[in-house]
Order: structure tokens, then C-alpha cells, then sequence
């Protein structure tokens, strides 16, 4: 039992250990430059790229740590046990790539470089030729928020004016108060000559009221 559980670890290999950390970078990279161009996911897609090549290499350098030793491996389950993500997953495609990224970091930490290199490439090709199949639809981040005092029939002439004036309106958010009411909308327009011609329906139909539009690439570098 003193020899299963003894704490003194077999000397890691400086050389390996670099290759693999190296390694990671590129699969890493590869990874993050996937989802950034193919994700379909709609929160800002490049920060959590750039964290996924320095989980691979954070994951590499644990599993080199402890795969020598038992005493280390049950320490490390103790560890993270006590460990609390705050921090929700929003959306299921992120769990793929932070779980793939994850993957790779335990593969190449326990020197399956070739497996990890052959599963990475499948795992991907599969993605990719699924997103060919079905491409996804066109990307349409451009949000109007519509605030107006009218109360009685202001949501129903701004759905109106979105039917004639827009391809696309989906509805986001809508707060309703004793002031007014606030609508949000998900929209798709032709271009900027459409959105001019919107906006003076818009105040023309309900005067006062206040309009915004913004572009979620331009906010987030999505």
C-alpha cells in the first residue's frame, strides 16, 4: 500500500512536455478558429475562442503532473472538488468545444498524440460537413429597441410597420409600465435605405417615440 500510494512521482519529461504544450497551441487554435468562423453560437464566440488553446495546454500539463502518481491523481480529485464555477454555460455549443478542448488536453497530457491529432480532425470534419449539409441562416445581429408612451395600440402599429418595412423581426424583450412601453426586436433589413425609411414610419405613426438600433458584431467583435 506505501508503494501504491507513494507521493514521489517519476521525473516528467521537459522534452514531452514541451511537444505536447506546442502541440496543444495548434489543435488548440484550430479548435477556437472553428467555432469562431462556424459556431452558431450567439454570444461572443471570439473570447471564448481565445481561451480554448490555453485550456488545452492548462489540461495537458495537469494530466502530465499526476499520471505518474496515484497519491497526486487523488489529490487532484480532492482539489477540484472543493472548486465552484459562478459562471453559467448559456448555450449547449459552448459545453462542445470547452469539452473537446478539454479532450485534447487529456490526450496529449497522456502522450496520445497521434489519437488526439486523429480525433481532433474527425471531430471536426464531422462538423464541418454538417454545417455544409445545413448551412446555418443568414447572420442578422441588428437589434431595434423601441421605447413609446402609447398605450394602447403602440406594439400593434410597431409589428406593423416591421411587416412592411423588414424581411425579418423577431421579438426579444417587451416591458409594459404605467409610462409607456419598451420593445426589442431581432431584425433583418435589406439595408441602411430600408432601415431610414423604417425609422420615419416609425415616428410618424407614433410620435415621440424613442428609437436604437444596434449591431451585435460591432458591440461584442463577434
Amino acid at each position: 500500500m506505501e508503494n501504491l500510494l507513494n507521493v514521489t512521482a517519476a521525473p516528467l519529461s521537459l522534452t514531452s512536455l514541451a511537444v505536447n504544450l506546442l502541440l496543444g497551441i495548434v489543435l488548440g487554435s484550430l479548435v477556437a478558429w472553428y467555432y469562431t468562423a462556424f459556431g452558431k453560437s450567439f454570444s461572443n464566440r471570439s473570447k471564448l475562442a481565445a481561451t480554448l488553446p490555453v485550456l488545452v495546454m492548462i489540461t495537458a500539463l495537469i494530466i502530465s503532473i499526476v499520471k505518474s502518481s496515484l497519491a497526486l491523481s487523488l489529490g487532484l480529485v480532492g482539489a477540484l472538488s472543493i472548486v465552484r464555477f459562478r459562471t453559467a454555460i448559456k448555450e449547449p455549443e459552448e459545453l462542445i468545444y470547452l469539452f473537446l478542448a478539454i479532450a485534447i488536453g487529456l490526450g496529449l497530457g497522456a502522450d496520445q498524440r497521434s489519437a488526439t491529432i486523429l480525433a481532433t480532425v474527425i471531430i471536426l470534419g464531422y462538423l464541418l460537413i454538417r454545417t455544409l449539409i445545413k448551412p446555418r441562416p443568414a447572420k442578422s445581429n441588428l437589434f431595434l429597441n423601441v421605447i413609446t408612451d402609447d398605450q394602447d395600440d403602440g406594439f400593434q402599429r410597431i409589428n406593423e410597420q416591421l411587416e412592411q418595412h423588414v424581411e425579418m423581426a423577431e421579438l426579444r424583450r417587451l416591458d409594459h409600465n404605467e409610462s409607456g412601453l419598451q420593445a426589442t426586436y431581432l431584425i433583418k433589413a435589406e439595408d441602411g435605405e430600408t432601415l431610414s425609411r423604417l425609422m420615419d414610419s416609425l415616428r410618424a405613426d407614433l410620435p415621440g417615440c424613442e428609437l436604437s438600433f444596434v449591431e451585435q458584431d460591432n458591440a461584442l467583435n463577434g
